[in-house]
């Protein structure tokens, strides 16, 4: 077996590592404290390479995207009803959505099923 090189999945790990660090700003702003720890913690345990953390970082991101889906309604609706624009902010909201739900993608990839399993590091050519 080849040496494990932590580069190319650190890689594949980083959106997911910012959309948590996004979501964990968003606790901090929102006076939800105690969850802060929640998203540092699931961005801890994406470097811990046994199978299930796959499974923990899809749902937990699912989950924040959710969040900024509840978050986006929430203030559109506030916005809309005091008759302040709103567009701007659901365009980047939206955005954060979309970032949200690709940085889960990663994690159905053979190379990052290699990688928690303990295997072969996913390489450039990697799938």
């Amino acid at each position: 077996m080849a040496e494990a090189r932590p580069g190319p999945a650190l890689a594949r790990l980083l959106p997911a590592v910012v959309a948590l660090a996004l979501l964990a700003a968003h606790f901090y702003r929102a006076g939800l404290v105690p969850l802060v720890p929640t998203c540092i913690g699931a961005a801890v345990l994406l470097f811990v390479r046994v199978p299930w953390v796959r499974y923990l970082a899809i749902g937990s991101l699912l989950l924040a995207a959710a969040e900024w889906l509840r978050t986006l309604v929430d203030l559109v609706g506030e916005r809309s009803a005091a008759g302040e624009p709103w567009l701007r902010l659901a365009v980047i909201l939206g955005g954060v959505i979309v970032f949200t739900l690709l940085a889960a993608l990663p994690f159905r990839s053979l190379a990052l099923r290699r990688w928690y399993a303990g295997g072969e590091p996913p390489g450039p050519g990697a799938s």
